[in-house]
């Protein structure tokens, strides 16, 4: 998510209206292999997330669930996004942001700066940051959380080794509905919210709908989005799914349905994976709510944050295998 939404959000656009998403910057590897520029080392990297931030949270649950809390550090930012991008706070100020304990930044974007003092792109999260080449390995959250999926495993407890949310034999099938799902329901939310067009804002949300009606039919058949196995796909998906009702139907203007009322088969494969052991500590709803509603102040000026957190997602269901993965 990038630090300038808080800033004029039409420079995001072309003339037509549509919202154009930047393209990832730091695209480096950590890798488990001899000779490698970013070797897998026990606590040598560092993420730097958003609570709010739906990209970011991706990664957090792929730390949490690939048991590498010891292994891969953390720090977070204020859910605020001011004028100079996302700010270290304390917790004591903000409950459940930090201030920045390797590099003593105030804002993340004086890491991109350390990283690269020519840059000029915007200053997004998730990092994931070398301590010690002190650098950028990765701002791009699809490609950190196949890191974390398999680079790691030497250093975590037995029982996490081999844990795969990316296994072999449905890559093609992750890849193919990745790919989609992106386009039209991850950022097709963001498509629809930063429109500033009627036409270019109609297209993207009926696009998102479409999607959603897609899904649902895919869960209505499926207990996971490819069988009884959460991978990937699932994972990528649901941090847009659990902020849609309390922030993108009403926030972004996606109001043709909502999940709690609109979508049965979706809500039940919310609410099963928000209580997989893990998943539930990763959505922080005070820190996501207050983003978007206060930060955009081009959509929602006086920055009123509405009460409501969506869905009770803890509401029992049949549960999974505890490790369906």
């Amino acid at each position: 998510m990038s630090s300038s939404a808080s800033g004029n959000i039409t420079k995001w656009h072309s003339k037509d209206g549509q919202f154009h998403r930047q393209v990832s910057s730091f695209r480096d590897f950590v890798e488990a292999k001899p000779g490698a520029r970013f070797p897998a080392e026990a606590n040598r990297y560092h993420l730097y997330v958003s609570y709010a931030c739906p990209w970011a949270h991706r990664t957090l649950i792929v730390r949490k669930l690939k048991g590498l809390e010891s292994i891969i550090g953390v720090s977070v930012v204020h859910y605020l996004l001011g004028p100079n991008g996302w700010e270290f706070a304390s917790p004591d100020d903000v409950p459940g942001a930090t201030l920045d304990e390797v590099n003593s930044a105030k804002y993340i974007r004086e890491l991109y700066f350390k990283a690269n003092p020519d840059y000029s792109a915007r200053f997004t999260v998730p990092v994931l940051w070398d301590k010690k080449q002190h650098t950028i390995v990765s701002n791009e959250s699809s490609e950190i959380i196949r890191m974390l999926n398999t680079e790691f495993d030497e250093f975590v407890e037995p029982e996490y080794r081999g844990i795969t949310f990316y296994p072999e034999e449905l890559r093609e099938k992750i890849d193919e509905i990745n790919g989609w799902i992106y386009d039209t329901v991850n950022n097709g939310v963001y498509k629809a919210g930063f429109a500033s067009a009627q036409d270019a804002y109609e297209t993207n949300c009926r696009g998102v709908f479409a999607s959603l009606d897609r899904i649902e039919g895919i869960l209505a058949e499926n207990e996971f989005l490819l069988g009884s196995r959460f991978t990937e796909a699932d994972l990528r998906l649901f941090t847009t799914i659990v902020r849609f009702d309390p922030v993108y139907h009403g926030h972004f203007k996606c109001n043709i349905k909502q999940i709690g009322t609109g979508y049965p088969n979706i809500l039940r494969w919310t609410r099963e994976i928000y209580q997989l052991p893990g998943i539930k500590e990763t959505v922080n709803m005070e820190h996501i709510k207050k983003h978007y509603y206060m930060s955009h102040t081009q959509i929602n000026p006086l920055q009123i944050v509405p009460v409501s957190n969506g869905p009770d997602l803890d509401k029992p269901v049949a549960k999974p295998a505890s490790r369906p993965y």
